[in-house]
């Protein structure tokens, strides 16, 4: 990624999740300095750029933490959910993005970037499974804080590591034949993470501190490809692969 001469100091929570740990080498390359807010900063010890950004330890539902991680931030990368917390993560996303959003209009951020979950076309949102509900509440809310946000939406990301990319490998080269669930029917749009990060990134170079702070520059704006597959073509073209080894 080209150097970017218009430096930023960005934000980026989550860094020890798939998407912020690829993301924060990418704003490094591009001229940016980094600051990455993590509960458990040890585990990003052994990253290749650890030692080139700021790390505050800290939580998105602690207040104090939340303050100084996003003193003096120009851009806020969103990139947490409280999924893996128990049957209150719900809840748990409506604090920490209020939380977040509020703290962030205080500190004077210029841009908050969130990425959240592609819900399908036309289905109302009291529908939805419990995650992806709350997944769009995070994105109003944060659309609401008064800070210009850019809420981007996907459905699988597809990567080497990735929790949906190794699923996949590992059926299709553990198992000779499967019955597979109903879901695998189920229409998606897959992304590459290559594509993600090529997303997320421009939204680190907007600069004009007038246009910035105009409200209307929040977006809600979906990201995959335009092949709306099912599971099943997914995994018979892995299963392809697999075989023209």
């Amino acid at each position: 990624m080209a150097t970017d001469s218009r430096a930023l100091r960005c934000l980026v929570t989550g860094a020890t999740g798939y998407i912020g740990g690829r993301l924060a080498p990418e704003l490094l390359a591009a001229g940016h300095s980094v600051r990455c807010l993590a509960r458990s900063p040890g585990k990003l010890r052994d990253h290749l750029w650890a030692g080139r950004v700021e790390v505050v330890r800290g939580d998105v539902t602690d207040r104090d933490s939340v303050r100084a991680a996003l003193e003096g931030t120009d851009v806020a990368y969103y990139l947490v959910h409280a999924l893996g917390s128990g049957s209150g993560f719900e809840e748990a996303d409506r604090r920490a993005a209020g939380l977040f959003g509020e703290a962030a209009r205080a500190a004077g951020v210029r841009r908050i970037v969130y990425l959240g979950g592609l819900t399908p076309e036309g289905v109302p949102e009291r529908e939805l499974s419990p995650h992806l509900r709350s997944r769009a509440e995070v994105g109003r809310i944060l659309m609401a804080s008064g800070v210009p946000t850019a809420a981007l939406r996907a459905a699988v990301i597809i990567g080497s590591g990735s929790a949906s990319f190794e699923m996949l490998r590992y059926l299709t080269e553990r198992l000779p034949a499967m019955v597979t669930p109903s879901w695998v029917s189920t229409r998606t749009q897959p992304i590459a993470v290559r594509d993600v990060l090529r997303l997320l990134h421009p939204w680190s170079a907007q600069r004009s501190a007038a246009d910035e702070r105009d409200a209307e520059l929040s977006r809600n704006s979906w990201i995959s490809s335009i092949d709306h597959s099912g599971s099943s073509s997914t995994l018979r073209s892995r299963c392809s692969a697999v075989r023209s080894r």
